[in-house]
């Protein structure tokens, strides 16, 4: 099965799971909740939007592996591994904020192969092939070029994994360059915007392969910059993700080595 043809019948899933979701999402106080972490928040939907996904992906491919935020990874033979997270953004999702998708990563060979990022509340969809290019509902989607710090917003998150001191150097940082920030806590969506032209880039100091791996190759073959990193290993031990538009990208590695004190890939 060729990547156009797996990348189409991603979108179908995702799209479907969106739909489940958006019902859960409709209905908040209908909503179980149970805390992961600090900050770290699991719902009844993530749940059952996760199950319905890696049926649809056993149906579609019974060959491959899965791997998913919620259940334990599934391995496969084929050497073709689905990555997928049911609602990105789950602390928005549980406090009725429309900024949260749902996030499928083909990959294979170390590399991320196809990337589908579906949102529900706003009707939007985020596709990418290697070598193809990205598409946001069908329309080419182009990084756009020469704009700096001071152009537009940055996006950031934070992860419990690490401490806040280095993202509080980044935060500053941008803001003595001239620009400003937005931590919208959907990171797989605030990547895609990068795509879309919508944000300047994007830092975390520590992704999940399931939070990072779709947009970072949206955003790639919309011809932004990406930090170059395995996939299998983002998968085993998550990772630094820096993306951004053409010229702001080089300045947000900088200055994420800066506060970070280097990458950890």
């Amino acid at each position: 099965m060729d990547l156009t043809e797996r990348c189409a019948i991603a979108q179908r899933i995702a799209e479907e799971a969106g739909e489940l979701a958006l019902g859960y999402f409709q209905r908040p106080d209908s909503l179980r909740i149970d805390r992961k972490g600090h900050q770290d928040f699991v719902s009844q939907a993530d749940r059952e939007v996760e199950r319905l996904v890696r049926t649809r992906l056993a149906e579609a491919f019974p060959d491959d592996g899965i791997v998913g935020e919620e259940d334990a990874p599934v391995a496969g033979t084929s050497g073709f591994t689905w990555v997928i997270d049911p609602i990105d953004g789950t602390t928005n999702f549980i406090n009725a904020i429309p900024a949260w998708t749902v996030v499928l990563a083909g990959v294979s060979g170390g590399k991320t192969q196809v990337g589908v990022i579906h949102d529900p509340c706003h009707e939007e969809t985020f596709l990418a092939i290697r070598g193809e290019g990205a598409t946001l509902n069908g329309e080419r989607l182009v990084a756009p070029s020469g704009l700096t710090l001071k152009d537009g917003t940055t996006g950031i998150g934070f992860s419990n994994r690490v401490g806040t001191e280095g993202v509080m150097l980044l935060m500053q940082d941008i803001l003595n360059k001239g620009g400003i920030f937005l931590r919208n806590a959907s990171g797989a969506l605030s990547i895609a915007y990068v795509a879309a032209g919508r944000l300047l880039g994007y830092v975390e100091e520590h992704m999940n392969a399931w939070d990072c791996l779709a947009a970072q190759l949206i955003v790639e073959e919309a011809g932004g910059g990406v930090e170059d990193q395995n996939a299998d290993a983002m998968i085993k031990t998550g990772g630094r993700v820096v993306v951004g538009v053409p010229g702001v990208f080089e300045e947000l590695v900088r200055l994420s080595d800066a506060a970070f004190g280097g990458s950890d890939r």
